[in-house]
């Protein structure tokens, strides 16, 4: 009940439709057509190609804001409240509440990855399969992230900053709008960019865009141009994420007794 109220809500608030899709798909065109003859990727890449999977991205980040918010506002309301006392924990509270965000986040960037298709932008072949369950999996991380931050928060404006504050970079710093910077043989890396480098590679979120670029571009060879983890370690990864963030989101919603009195 608690996911379906999460889509009753989205069809309300259409501007929320708007602000998720409208907004990364201007980022996509702009940035996209603007770079396009500065920047060659793996296989002959440009830039609208290899900024693809950030703008995918992107959408399930904005979703995912948008969609734990409303723990803020239910607070506020006193629904949630209303839902705390019931006899059934809090695991199905916080799985109703992430469920919903995350189906949200996974139908919209779908939505965009049929308007890709459908113009030609990526081959359609087969990895639209597991590429969907990656997105599934994305959604689902990045919405008991939001929870982490949403539960013990009483202003939805300090959500908003705290949300942006960690997770703009955390998309920037993910391979989305430049690769990881990594040593060839023909050129060594500065102090700097080694730095930039590990940073990069210890985001979590660097290895699904990784794998999401095998999956739409299944005859591309990105280990040739650099940092390109191998599907296991992207799968791995990015699933051992998801579970983090949902336990630990669990976590702070079955001890922390004070964010339940936030009002």
């Amino acid at each position: 009940m608690l996911a379906r109220r999460e889509w009753v809500r989205f069809f309300r608030q259409r501007n929320r439709v708007t602000a998720a899709i409208v907004q990364p798909l201007l980022f996509w065109l702009l940035f996209g057509t603007g770079l396009r003859g500065s920047f060659e990727g793996a296989g002959g890449q440009d830039f609208l190609q290899f900024f693809l999977p950030g703008t995918v991205a992107l959408i399930v980040l904005f979703t995912a804001i948008f969609a734990t918010i409303s723990v803020i506002e239910d607070r506020r309301e006193g629904f949630m409240q209303a839902v705390l006392v019931a006899p059934v924990g809090r695991w199905p509270v916080l799985l109703g509440k992430v469920i919903g965000g995350g189906a949200i986040a996974w139908a919209q960037a779908a939505f965009f990855l049929a308007l890709v298709y459908a113009f030609g932008t990526a081959p359609l072949t087969l990895s639209v399969l597991p590429l969907m369950l990656l997105l599934a999996v994305m959604a689902l991380a990045m919405c008991g992230m939001g929870m982490i931050v949403a539960w013990p928060m009483d202003s939805t404006q300090g959500f908003h900053a705290i949300m942006m504050l960690g997770l703009m970079p955390m998309w920037l710093l993910s391979g989305a709008f430049f690769p990881v910077p990594a040593a060839t043989s023909e050129a060594s890396l500065n102090w700097g960019q080694t730095a930039l480098s590990w940073v990069m590679r210890a985001n979590p979120l660097t290895y699904g865009l990784a794998e999401m670029r095998h999956l739409l571009y299944p005859s591309v060879d990105f280990a040739a141009q650099g940092f390109a983890p191998g599907s296991t370690i992207n799968w791995t990864v990015s699933v051992l994420f998801m579970v983090a963030m949902l336990a630990i989101a669990w976590y702070l919603m079955r001890g922390s007794k004070k964010a339940d009195l936030v009002v």
